[in-house]
């Protein structure tokens, strides 16, 4: 039996990965459609580059990374919504504070620079 279960798996593998080529194809199918129409009105050749993405799209979603992947997103959906976001005095702080932060490390390595440009001068006999 496990044998069997093997071998629907790999068959749906296969046809898995078929589909995805197949979604692949579609996509550069439409933007080589893009480029064949170069003599055509622009509707007709992004007409073609949509197309090719969402028939792309479509046997993307037929196959199993497709629904992994939209699932992936309805997961994502849901812990977006457990997110506490920070009110709006939060905010201000957290931005002074970093402002604030980035204002003394600039002028630490700004010193940091002159002293050792000066150590540098003194130890080579460089400069004057």
């Amino acid at each position: 039996m496990n044998d069997q279960a093997q071998e629907q798996r790999t068959a749906a593998g296969g046809a898995d990965t078929a589909k995805l080529i197949v979604a692949l194809a579609l996509v550069l199918a439409g933007v080589a459609g893009y480029y064949v129409l170069s003599n055509r009105s622009d509707w007709l050749r992004w007409g073609a580059v949509v197309a090719g993405v969402v028939l792309g799209a479509v046997v993307f979603a037929s196959s199993e990374r497709g629904r992994a992947f939209w699932q992936f997103g309805l997961d994502s959906r849901i812990e977006l919504r457990k997110v506490v976001w920070p009110n709006r005095q939060e905010t201000g702080t957290t931005t002074a504070v970093v402002f604030g932060f980035v204002i003394i490390a600039g002028l630490f390595f700004w010193m940091l620079d002159l002293f050792l440009a000066w150590a540098t001068r003194l130890l080579t006999g460089q400069g004057g």
